[in-house]
């Protein structure tokens, strides 16, 4: 009986040995832990590793700025990103000036897209006890906007601009802190008001309602549906979102506002992405094991229902038009193989 299970327990660890032996061994850089572009990556690098596809080294909490960077020269294997890096990238734009136009359009150039996901969606909110009353209430306000530099800053003026008229700095005072400051910035009351990306339901806004109870308000319609609003949401890593009010749940103690019945809101599209020098087979592999596992995906946080997993529609996943990335071949394999349209502009 001994030897019985000694010949087991080989036969076992052999075949293990076999499938670890047999898989990739790539890297991979994410965002921190607690959000939609964090999820997707450490589940893929389980499932990756599950299916004997690859293991998958993750470093999160990285600036993905410099990630996407490190996919374009060869230097990792998978980042996650928001879709408006590789578009600046390309330009040499913003965070790539010092590559300038030419060798940001080329490194840009060898990124391709494995899947979507929603990083957040642009919205206002303030504690009950602020006694605001939404976007017309926000001239002389101070208002927390996102960390002192970078795509979400941008956003986030935009959107207060589009919707209310008014400029950081004229209108209102702008607050800056970083991302690792955002729950304590919204709890000391330094800020009448929030607008960042959020989810449904989000990390930040829980934390803070120990302080007190919040009100969250969507874009208004007149807005949304003005010319200016909607050109912005066409613009690269932008995509509109909306949700019925009954769905958009941030927990007891939110209120979510809006004339109609539906949350509407910008919301910030990115993805995991690989170098196109990426085999064909890995690149579907990946991308299969993502697309085979989304039921999983999403039953992993709370946000991850509508968090844009499994959602390549060409409008919602940000990609196309100003868009410059592409899916990699492999990956265009994998959807169409499980059922799904991938748009000829995003090939």
């Amino acid at each position: 009986m001994k030897a019985m299970k000694s010949l087991v327990a080989f036969g076992l660890m052999a075949a293990l040995s076999s499938t670890v032996q047999s898989a990739e061994n790539l890297t991979a850089e994410t965002a921190s832990p607690g959000g939609s572009i964090h999820l997707s990556m450490s589940h893929l690098g389980e499932v990756a590793a599950e299916f004997g596809i690859a293991n998958i080294q993750v470093a999160d909490g990285q600036t993905l700025t410099n990630s996407i960077q490190n996919v374009a020269e060869g230097k990792t294997d998978i980042a996650g990103t928001p879709y408006i890096l590789p578009f600046l990238m390309s330009m040499g734009r913003g965070p790539y000036s010092k590559l300038g136009p030419e060798k940001g359009a080329e490194l840009a150039g060898n990124l391709r897209a494995l899947y979507p996901v929603t990083l957040g969606i642009f919205a206002l909110y303030a504690y009950d006890s602020k006694g605001l009353n939404g976007w017309s209430d926000l001239e002389g306000r101070n208002i927390y906007n996102g960390p002192p530099r970078g795509a979400a800053l941008s956003n986030a003026r935009s959107i207060i601009q589009l919707a209310t008229g008014l400029k950081d700095g004229d209108g209102y005072k702008g607050v800056q802190v970083n991302w690792g400051q955002a729950v304590k910035t919204i709890t000391d009351g330094s800020a009448d008001a929030v607008v960042l990306p959020i989810l449904f339901p989000d990390s930040r806004i829980t934390q803070a309602l120990a302080s007190g109870n919040m009100t969250v308000w969507s874009v208004p319609v007149d807005k949304w549906n003005s010319d200016p609003f909607q050109k912005y949401l066409k613009a690269p890593g932008s995509a509109p979102f909306t949700l019925p009010l009954a769905d958009a749940n941030l927990g007891e103690g939110v209120t979510v506002v809006s004339e109609d019945g539906t949350f509407r809101g910008l919301a910030t599209i990115g993805g995991d992405i690989v170098n196109k020098n990426m085999s064909f087979d890995l690149a579907k592999a990946l991308t299969k094991a993502h697309i085979d596992t989304l039921d999983r995906l999403k039953a992993k946080a709370p946000f991850a229902k509508h968090a844009g997993y499994g959602v390549v529609d060409v409008v919602k996943s940000g990609m196309c038009g100003p868009n410059p990335l592409k899916y990699h071949e492999g990956a265009v394999a994998a959807w169409e193989e499980a059922g799904y349209v991938i748009d000829d502009c995003a090939k």
